[in-house]
């Protein structure tokens, strides 16, 4: 309860002669004030020193001002991929324009799913930014049904079209970095391509093959990986020892490329005299040992563009769902 020598919303509106509506309205930051109003409240606000009781503002807008960020791998992944930590900075950033909180929800697969989205339904944020989804959790799905405003950083592998995204174009990627190793002369190349149950997974083995498609190669030798350093090493010595004359490797990411620079190293191939080597994120890829030649993937600006979209179905849940693809672009250093 309020005592009685603190302001009020009424005396507010009073003295800004506004309706109490039009006063809630500029307090909370809707669009649908006019400036000359707006300007009005905010200059009566500053004059009696109101402050909003959140907890009425809450019950009133149905709003939380907080916003999930949902990341559905485990949690070491999260804390030692640069992806990640790229990617939450970018959207704390843009929330704390509007005063936003951000929640990080760590959703794998199973039981903390449910969990997740039992949170999601609960009404305790606005609205959902999912990072790194896999089609075994069908999240643009579900969001889409759960008619909460949401954005994905990258293109879901499921239901893309019902949900708003920003990407990279992954195949259009990979096939710079082919077509690069290509002109460096090598024609025994293979891929250490990321998981098949990620869109960027897919994408960026079907640019690799295409551009030697469109070279008249036959497709070279693929394995997979989780984006993980580990798995990148481990799928690089897999290749060796299958095909140790190769040549030439894309590496669906720059954690994957730092471990097969060592399973190369480990095997006595030198890069790139023996091997040429291609990264994908440029995510710390200069300070790979040689410094790495890389496809960039913005990760800042993915999430910055995809907050964006998630604010503006806040403001007006009948915006377009938008699906952004933005161009690739090739950072050429010493490794190929």
């Amino acid at each position: 309860m309020e005592s009685p020598g603190t302001p009020t919303l009424d005396q507010v509106a009073r003295l800004a002669g506004v309706s109490r509506a039009t006063a809630s309205r500029a307090i909370n930051g809707s669009s649908r004030v006019s400036d000359r109003a707006r300007v009005a409240v905010e200059e009566a606000v500053r004059s009696l020193g109101y402050v909003a009781n959140p907890a009425a503002r809450t019950l009133a807008t149905r709003r939380t001002d907080s916003v999930a960020v949902v990341v559905p791998e485990p949690d070491d992944r999260v804390f030692s991929d640069p992806f990640f930590g790229r990617t939450l900075t970018a959207v704390n950033r843009v929330l704390a324009e509007r005063d936003l909180q951000l929640v990080l929800l760590l959703a794998r697969p199973g039981e903390e799913e449910d969990r997740t989205l039992r949170y999601l339904r609960g009404g305790h944020v606005d609205g959902a930014i999912v990072v790194s989804h896999h089609r075994s959790d069908h999240l643009a799905e579900h969001l889409a049904g759960l008619a909460l405003p949401c954005a994905f950083v990258g293109r879901p592998i499921v239901g893309a079209d019902r949900v708003p995204w920003v990407d990279t174009d992954n195949v259009a990627g990979a096939r710079l970095a082919t077509e690069l190793l290509l002109e460096r002369g090598r024609r025994r190349t293979a891929h250490v391509a990321g998981p098949a149950d990620m869109a960027a997974g897919q994408d960026r083995l079907v640019g690799y093959l295409g551009a030697l498609s469109d070279a008249g190669l036959a497709a070279g030798p693929v394995e997979h990986g989780d984006f993980t350093e580990a798995s990148g090493e481990s799928a690089c010595a897999r290749l060796l020892a299958t095909y140790p004359d190769l040549d030439g490797l894309v590496v669906a990411s720059d954690l994957m490329a730092r471990g097969a620079l060592r399973a190369l190293a480990a095997a006595g191939r030198s890069v790139p005299g023996d091997v040429a080597v291609v990264g994908y994120d440029d995510l710390g890829a200069d300070h790979c040992t040689p410094p790495l030649t890389t496809v960039v993937n913005p990760a800042g600006e993915l999430a910055e563009r995809a907050t964006r979209l998630l604010l503006a179905r806040l403001d007006d849940p009948a915006t377009p769902r938008d699906q952004v693809l933005l161009a690739p672009t090739l950072v050429r250093r010493e490794s190929a």
